[in-house]
C-alpha cells in the first residue's frame, strides 16, 4: 500500500514540477512578443519532454547528484515511509507555489522536505553544515550574480548593437477592416474597404531591429537565436529534473527504468500543459518587460551561469538564475518590477521551511498510522 501511495506521490511531484517549471525556458519568448503563449508552451513541452527522455542515458550519475546523500543518513533515505513523506511535502509545496503564480525551485522543495522528515526521523543527525554550504549559499548568490551579470551583458550587447549600426524601431499596427457605411445602408457602396489604424500598447506593438549583422538581417537572426536558447534551456531542465524525481520512483520497483522515465516525462509534460499559465504570466510579464534581443540575452546569461555553476559543483537553481537575469536587464531598461521581485524572493525563502514543516508532519502521521 505504501508503495502505491509513493508512486502516486511522485507523480504529483512530477506534475507540480512541470506546472511550475516547464514554461520558464520560454518565458522570454512570450514576454518579448516573439511567440504567442500557445506556440511558446508547445515549444517548452516538446523540448522538456525530449530532455526528460534523454535523461535515461545519464540517469545513474544524475540520481546520485540529487539523492540528498550526506544531508541525512543513507539508511533513512532508502526507507519507503521517509521517501513518501518527502515526495508528498515537495509536491504540495511546489503545487501551492504554482497556484499562487510563484516560480520556485523544485530542488529546494526537495531539500526542505528531506530536512523536515530527517529531523523527525534522526533528530540532530541531519547535516546542517552541508545544508548551509551546499544549498543556502547558492540560493543567495545565484540570483544576485545573475542580476549583476545580466545587467552587464545587456549593456555590452546594447552598445555593440548601436556600434554595428543596428537600430530599434517601434511599429504601428495597421489592418484592413471591412465595415459597412452607416450613412447609406442600402447603397451599392455599403461594404467598401476602409483602413483602420490604432496605436497599440507596449505589449501589443513590438520594437523591431533594422539592420544586418555579418550579412544577415538582424531581426530574423536574433529571433532564431532566441528560439534556440529557449529550446535549449527547456531541454536542459528536463534532462536535469527528471533524474532527481526518478530516484524517488525507483524505490517502488513497479517498472523498469526506461518505463519510469517515460511515465515521469508524460506527467511533467501534462503538468506544464495544464497548469503553467500563472507562473508563465509572472516570469514573462511581471518581472521586467523585454524585447527580442533582451529576451535572448536573459536566456544566454542564464544558460552560461548554470553551466558554469555546474562545472564548479554548485547546485544553483535555474529558476533563481533566470529570474535574476530577467530582473537585471529590467533594471537597465527601466522596466524592473521590484515589488514583484520582493514577492518572489519571499516565496524562495519560504520554500525550505514550508516543505520541511509539511514533510515533518507527513512523516509523523505515516508512522502514527503504521503503529
Amino acid at each position: 500500500m505504501l508503495l502505491i501511495l509513493l508512486f502516486l506521490a511522485v507523480l504529483l511531484l512530477t506534475y507540480s514540477n512541470g506546472a511550475n517549471d516547464n514554461f520558464k525556458g520560454v518565458a522570454t519568448l512570450w514576454g518579448s512578443g516573439t511567440l504567442a503563449y500557445r506556440p511558446a508552451l508547445i515549444l517548452a513541452t516538446v523540448a522538456t519532454f525530449a530532455g526528460s527522455i534523454c535523461s535515461y542515458f545519464f540517469a545513474e550519475e544524475l540520481i546520485k547528484n540529487f539523492s540528498g546523500k550526506g544531508l541525512v543518513p543513507d539508511d533513512i533515505i532508502q526507507s519507503v515511509d521517509f521517501i513518501l513523506a518527502v515526495a508528498l511535502a515537495a509536491g504540495v509545496t511546489v503545487l501551492l507555489a504554482t497556484r499562487l503564480g510563484f516560480p520556485i525551485s523544485t530542488t529546494h522543495g526537495l531539500v526542505g522536505a528531506l530536512v523536515g522528515a530527517g529531523l523527525v526521523a534522526v533528530g540532530t543527525a541531519v547535516n546542517f553544515a552541508k545544508l548551509g554550504t551546499t544549498f543556502f549559499l547558492p540560493l543567495i548568490l545565484g540570483p544576485i550574480l545573475a542580476v549583476g551579470v545580466g545587467s552587464l551583458v545587456y549593456v555590452l550587447f546594447h552598445r555593440g548593437r548601436k556600434a554595428a549600426g543596428i537600430t530599434e524601431e517601434s511599429c504601428v499596427c495597421v489592418g484592413d477592416v471591412w465595415v459597412p457605411v452607416a450613412a447609406a445602408p442600402t447603397s451599392a457602396f455599403a461594404a467598401l474597404p476602409t483602413i483602420q489604424a490604432n496605436v497599440g500598447t507596449t505589449a501589443e506593438c513590438q520594437n523591431l531591429y533594422q539592420g544586418t549583422f555579418i550579412g544577415l538581417n538582424f531581426q530574423p537572426l536574433i529571433n532564431n537565436l532566441h528560439y534556440l536558447s529557449a529550446a535549449s534551456m527547456s531541454f536542459a531542465r528536463g534532462l536535469n529534473d527528471t533524474p532527481k524525481l526518478l530516484g524517488l520512483l525507483l524505490v517502488c520497483k513497479f517498472f523498469a527504468m526506461p518505463v519510469n522515465v517515460v511515465i515521469l516525462a508524460v506527467a511533467m509534460a501534462i503538468g506544464g500543459w495544464l497548469n503553467a499559465k500563472k507562473v508563465a504570466d509572472t516570469m514573462s510579464k511581471k518581472i521586467s518587460k523585454l524585447n527580442h534581443g533582451q529576451g535572448f540575452t536573459a536566456n544566454m546569461v542564464t544558460s552560461l551561469l548554470v553551466i558554469f555553476a555546474s562545472k564548479l559543483g554548485l547546485p544553483v537553481s535555474t529558476t533563481h538564475v533566470s529570474v535574476g537575469s530577467i530582473y537585471g536587464i529590467g533594471l537597465v531598461n527601466g522596466t524592473a518590477n521590484s515589488k514583484e521581485i520582493a514577492k518572489i524572493g519571499l516565496s524562495w525563502l519560504l520554500t525550505l521551511p514550508v516543505a520541511a514543516l509539511l514533510s515533518a508532519g507527513f512523516y509523523f502521521a505515516i508512522h502514527a498510522l503504521l503503529r
